[in-house]
C-alpha cells in the first residue's frame, strides 16, 4: 500500500512527493515575523546561487505584524558540496537582513528516530513496517523499553532493542541511562505507546523533538482504563492525537489527529481495536510529516505544509 493510500502522503487533497528519494533535494524551512519582500528574498538567493525551486508553500497569520512561515524545495546539482555556500547566502540575507530564523536540510539526509514503548505494539510494528518500506524518510537505530516484551518482535527487523526497567525507585537512573543511549545518536524519540511519563530533566537534556500519541478521550478519560470508561459513557467517536511533548503533561503543540465512528453495539474489545488502528495512523502521519520538514512549532501550535 503506497503511503497516500494509507492516508500518509495526503496534505489537503494534494499528493506528496518523496523528496528523499532525489539526489541534490533540498529543503528551507523560514519563520519569523512577516513583511513584504519574503518570499522574493528567499527566491532570489536560490536562484543566484542555482538552484530551482521545485515547491513552494506559505502561511501568514496576519499579513499586517503577524508570522511568516514558509516550506521550499529545491533542486541544486551538487547540493552536499555547495551546501555551506548557500547556508552562508541564506543567513545574510534571512538572518541579518531580515530577521529571519530559518533551517536548510539536505532531503536525501534520513532522520533518526529512538523508539520508546512499553508493551502495547501496535504503534511500534507499523512504525518499523513502514520504515522498512521506505514510506518514512528515517532511519530507527535503536528501541527502549521499560519492558522485555517485545525485544524478539523489534530484533526481527535488525534493530537493537534495550530494556532498562522503570520504577518509582529507580527513575532518575534509568533516564539518565536513556540519555546515554540518545546522545549524539538521535533526531527524534518517538514515544509509541510509552506508558512513562518522561520528566522535565530528561526533556531538557535529550536535546531533540519528542513526538507522543494518545487517544483523543484526554482530559475527559485520563489515566487507567480509558475505553472501559468511553464505553460506559457510551461515546460515539474514538480517535487519537500525536503532539509534541512538553514538560506540561499532554499539553505540547498537537501536529495531527483523527477519529473513528463507534455505537451501542462495540464492545471494549471492539473500542480498543478501533482505537488502535486510528492511533497507529495518527503517529504514522505525524512522524512521517517531521521527516519530511512539514512541521514548523510556532509556541503551542504548529503549522503543518
Amino acid at each position: 500500500m503506497a503511503p497516500e493510500a494509507a492516508g500518509l502522503g495526503r496534505r489537503e487533497g494534494r499528493s506528496v512527493m518523496r523528496e528523499h528519494h532525489n539526489t541534490d533535494y533540498g529543503r528551507l524551512i523560514v519563520r519569523g515575523a512577516d513583511r513584504p519582500g519574503i518570499v522574493s528574498s528567499v527566491s532570489g538567493v536560490l536562484t543566484e546561487q542555482g538552484a530551482n525551486i521545485v515547491s513552494l508553500d506559505q502561511y501568514s497569520t496576519d499579513p499586517s505584524g503577524g508570522r511568516f512561515f514558509q516550506r521550499t524545495v529545491f533542486h541544486l546539482e551538487g547540493l552536499s558540496a555547495r551546501f555551506d555556500q548557500l547556508k552562508a547566502a541564506l543567513d545574510q540575507k534571512l538572518t541579518h537582513e531580515l530577521g529571519l530564523e530559518f533551517r536548510l536540510v539536505e532531503a536525501k539526509r534520513r532522520k533518526r528516530a529512538a523508539i520508546f514503548v512499553s508493551k502495547a505494539d501496535h504503534c511500534l510494528l507499523d512504525l518499523l513496517w513502514r520504515v522498512q518500506r521506505d514510506e518514512i524518510a528515517m532511519t530507527v537505530p535503536m528501541v527502549v523499553s521499560n519492558h522485555p516484551d517485545l525485544g524478539d518482535a523489534v530484533r526481527q527487523f535488525g534493530i537493537p532493542y534495550f530494556y532498562i526497567p522503570v520504577n518509582k525507585n529507580n527513575k532518575s537512573e534509568a533516564e539518565k541511562e536513556q540519555l546515554n543511549l540518545l546522545k549524539g545518536n538521535v533526531d527524534l524519540v518517538i514515544l509509541a505507546r510509552y506508558m512513562q511519563i518522561l520528566s522535565g530533566e530528561f526533556l531538557d537534556e535529550v536535546g531533540v523533538p519528542v513526538i507522543n500519541i494518545h487517544h483523543s478521550f484526554l482530559p475527559a478519560f485520563m489515566g487507567a482504563g480509558p475505553y472501559q470508561r468511553a464505553k460506559e459513557r457510551g461515546v460515539k467517536l474514538v480517535g487519537a492525537t500525536a503532539h509534541y511533548v512538553t514538560e506540561d503533561l499532554d499539553e505540547g503543540p498537537i501536529i495531527e489527529q483523527d477519529v473513528i465512528r463507534v455505537s451501542h453495539r462495540d464492545t471494549v474489545e471492539d473500542l480498543q481495536r478501533k482505537g488502535a488502528d486510528v492511533e497507529r495512523l495518527v503517529l504514522a502521519r505525524a512522524v512521517t510529516w517531521h521527516c519530511d520538514d512539514r512541521v514548523i512549532r510556532d509556541g503551542n501550535t504548529t503549522v503543518v505544509f
